[in-house]
């Protein structure tokens, strides 16, 4: 891991801002003051193509899930930044076709950080409105990206934010206020509809020899409480709710991968829970922590980022810990976790804006078929057409024979099924995945 440390030049540019190279690729990293003691964390990685400049590719902001998973860590070096967890070139770096930007947010998340337990984000409002206050001076300090094609790419509950963040940014900059090229969302296996996921999660099961009828029925009783608690805008219940759905179904599957069915995992495994933190609320919302969020700040991942990444980046408090305050960030952020965004996504199409879903065909947790149910909810005017085209395959150069995808497109919506994927498409399917950028960047 040292080499890293040894490869890097440093060079201070601004306060709280820092600008190195690691080998041939161009970086800078830094700190927004969003709020009152509350501090977000950003890492741009200049594009590294063999043929074009940076300015000649699109910028990407990858938001990461959780709440309180970090994209600066977890997307960066095990999904699609220029180095994996091993500190080695990854070849379907997503560096390659684009510029992209790591936010570490909600503010808590990675290395973001508040000193104000009163300053964590408790809904999507404040999550929007913090990243709006990010964006505003990353484009005002890089200029050279004002004008250069700006998608935002979310994984899990990152869609959820990206979806509010691309509402309010698109208002941003028709008021001016905001000087950037917005062009699109695209939404990967995304949190839009939770109780479509819940109210899915049986009969994909079942379909999938996964679920026999008694415990189908086991599973649709308490997904029908999730969807009654919701109803009575009960959504910290409906929160719980959710968590004792997963234990019916790891009980009727052996516990299946909530992340990818066709794989055992039992690093996530909810039996060997133990309640670590009295500070949770409820024992339902720290299991859902323990299983969802900690796995993603897994000992080798944090000791990369607390080790040689926290002295490259050298700009780092020292009492902030990457990844320490990823309890506090989910707990307040437990009100708003079950509450849908599906208006918002038809705000976005109703405003022009392109919008892109994406969904890996193994994922559990945000299955496709709920994706599918949520879609169908869209008052968006050209749904009907877009409901009656015909899929296309698609094919990836290293498996030329095989389909990789399907997807169809119409005006400025479009969706991917991801064959052979889980929730974190790019780690299992990146050929694909790096296709999908392309296609959806307007470069392929």
């Amino acid at each position: 891991m040292g080499s890293l440390v040894l490869l890097l030049s440093l060079a201070t540019v601004s306060a709280g801002a820092v600008i190195g190279k690691v080998g041939e690729e161009k970086e800078a990293w830094g700190y927004v003051p969003v709020r009152s003691n509350a501090y977000m964390f950003w890492w741009l990685y200049y594009a590294n193509n063999p043929t074009k400049s940076f300015a000649e590719l699109p910028l990407v902001m990858w938001l990461q899930g959780g709440p309180g998973a970090s994209g600066c860590g977890y997307g960066n070096f095990e999904e699609i930044g220029p180095l994996d967890s091993d500190l080695k070139p990854r070849n379907t770096t997503w560096v390659r076709e684009a510029s992209v930007l790591f936010v570490d947010n909600p503010v808590g998340t990675g290395f973001s950080y508040t000193n104000d337990s009163e300053a964590y984000a408790k809904d999507i409002d404040t999550v929007a409105s913090d990243m709006l206050v990010l964006l505003k001076v990353f484009f005002n300090s890089h200029p050279e990206f004002q004008s250069i094609p700006f998608h935002i790419f979310s994984e899990s509950y990152g869609g959820k934010m990206a979806a509010a963040v691309s509402f309010e940014l698109q208002k941003a900059v028709q008021a001016g206020s905001i000087k950037c090229n917005f062009s699109g969302a695209a939404l990967g296996d995304s949190w839009i509809s939770p109780l479509d996921s819940v109210l899915s999660w049986g009969p994909y099961l079942y379909s999938t020899s996964l679920l026999d009828d008694e415990g189908l029925g086991q599973v649709t009783a308490v997904a029908k409480q999730v969807m009654d608690a919701i109803n009575r805008g009960k959504y910290k219940d409906a929160t719980d709710l959710w968590s004792q759905t997963e234990d019916v179904i790891e009980e009727n599957t052996d516990g299946v991968n909530f992340y990818n069915i066709l794989t055992k995992d039992s690093s996530m495994a909810k039996k060997s829970f133990v309640m670590e933190d009295s500070k949770f609320g409820s024992i339902y919302l720290a299991k859902l922590y323990h299983h969802h969020v900690k796995p993603l700040h897994s000992g080798d991942l944090s000791s990369l980022m607390n080790g040689p990444i926290r002295k490259k980046l050298h700009i780092i408090p020292d009492s902030v810990k990457w990844g320490g305050q990823a309890r506090d960030v989910f707990e307040n952020m437990a009100e708003d976790f079950m509450k849908p965004v599906i208006d918002i996504v038809d705000m976005l199409l109703a405003a022009n804006v392109s919008v892109t879903v994406y969904n890996g065909q193994l994922d559990l947790i945000v299955d496709t078929v709920g994706q599918e149910m949520w879609l169908r909810k869209l008052k968006w005017p050209q749904m009907e057409q877009f409901r009656k085209l015909k899929w296309k395959p698609l094919h990836v150069s290293s498996a030329p024979a095989e389909t990789a995808a399907f997807y169809k497109s119409y005006e400025n919506l479009a969706f991917y099924w991801i064959l052979r994927a889980g929730h974190m498409v790019p780690s299992d399917q990146a050929d694909m995945a790096l296709k999908m950028l392309r296609m959806v960047t307007h470069q392929e």
